[in-house]
Formats: structure tokens, sequence, C-alpha cells
């Protein structure tokens, strides 16, 4: 199915209207937001759940990222697997053309796809991550998503978005200035908070869609959801 938009709000990356110049604009304030407000280490400690006693098959494993923006997240987890000893092969999904073409730019495997319609087949790569994805999406789209991310993930998936708190809502508005954000990027951040899930609501969603995972709260009002491939086992300690 083709995913369809959050009612609540609305957001400068939830389509392809929106003016590319602004696109990108939004998307190099996320990397910035992402390295300083805790999207990265949310990423991060997704992956660190998932390695943790697992055995791969292989020291070379695929990863893809669904709806990636500029890329900024898959790079990073490339270097933090390293310092494991994996070897990740970063494989980009991205509806937008405008973040596709950043992706493409900094030398990543890109296509432009749904989310919800994955050109892939059962268990074909090894690690999915979608990040800040799912608060962009009602609430059937939601569960379409975390079916498809989890069909084809061989070894597990990192879900990470936002938890929903008025003091989030608050924090990105303040943050924005001295951080430099583009206005439009301010108020998005805004809503994104408000789309947001408490963790009682991104474990119903997992329900849902039929998988078994574990929800953690992170820094940064963030939340993270990782399970394991059928076969593989719990990534919930």
């Amino acid at each position: 199915m083709t995913l369809a938009v959050s009612p609540l709000g609305r957001e400068a990356l939830d389509g392809p209207g929106a003016h590319p110049a602004l696109v990108e604009a939004t998307l190099k304030d996320i990397v910035r937001v992402n390295a300083l407000l805790g999207g990265r280490a949310a990423a991060a400690f997704g992956l660190d759940r998932l390695l943790d006693g697992a055995t791969p098959a292989s020291p070379r494993l695929r990863l893809l990222d669904v709806g990636a923006g500029s890329g900024d997240l898959a790079r990073y987890l490339v270097g933090r697997a390293a310092q494991r000893s994996v070897a990740l092969a970063p494989v980009i999904i991205e509806r937008h053309p405008v973040a596709a073409g950043l992706c493409r730019r900094a030398g990543l495997a890109t296509a432009v796809g749904d989310g919800g319609q994955l050109p892939l087949a059962d268990r074909s790569v090894d690690i999915v991550l979608a990040s800040q994805l799912l608060h962009h999406l009602d609430r059937r789209s939601a569960v379409a998503l975390l079916r498809e991310l989890d069909r084809v993930a061989r070894l597990g998936v990192v879900v990470a978005d936002l938890r929903r708190h008025p003091v989030a809502a608050l924090g990105i508005w303040l943050a924005s200035y001295p951080l430099g954000l583009h206005p439009v990027t301010r108020q998005d951040g805004v809503t994104s908070v408000r789309r947001g899930f408490t963790r009682h609501e991104l474990e119903q969603l997992l329900r849902e869609a039929g998988v078994t995972g574990a929800v953690f709260r992170r820094p940064g009002y963030r939340l993270v959801a990782v399970w394991r491939a059928a076969g593989v086992g719990h990534a919930d300690g």
C-alpha cells in the first residue's frame, strides 16, 4: 500500500510538494538535530541492541534505511558498526526525490520508493532502520510500514521516533534559535513532537503489526523499538 500522511499538522517533508531548496535546508537542520539532540544516539542504541548477542552469518551486513532523509544516520551507523568489526553496507529507500538526491550525492546506494511497498524480497536485508518516519504516517499506514520492515529483515529492525511530551515540544522550539534552524524546521519540529508517541502507543502499534519487540525510552525524548526477525531471538535483553 502507499503510505498516507498523518492528519495532525503538516510538515515540509510530508510530501514532494515543498520547494527543493526548503527541503534541503530542512534536511541539513535535521542532521544537526540528530547529532546534538539524541537522534543519532537513539539509532545507535537500537543497532547495538540488535548486535548484542547476535551471531550474524557474515561480518558484512546490509542495512536498509527507510525514509533516510539525507542519509546521515546510515553513514553514522557504518562507523558505529565498524567499532564492533562489523561492516555495514547501507541501502536507502526514500520517497522524497530531493532527499534521495542528497543520499546519492553522499555516495549511498539509493532507490526512490515507498515504505509501504518495499521493492525487496522477504528476509533480503540484514538490518532495517526507520528513524523519525513513523510519526509522519496515519495509524493504518504506520502499522503497514512496521509489517513491511519486519518482512524484509533477516536479523532485525530498529524503529526510532519521538516521545510526545510538552517539554520536548518546548525544548525543540527554544533550541532552534541557538542552533540557527530554519523557521520551517522550528515549526516542523514542534509538529513532529505533537505527532510523536508515548511508549504505550508505540507498543500498541507493534502489537497491531504482529511483531514482538521491546520499546525503550532514550535521552532527548526519544523512543526506540527493537526486534529481531523470527528465529533470531529477542532484543529485549
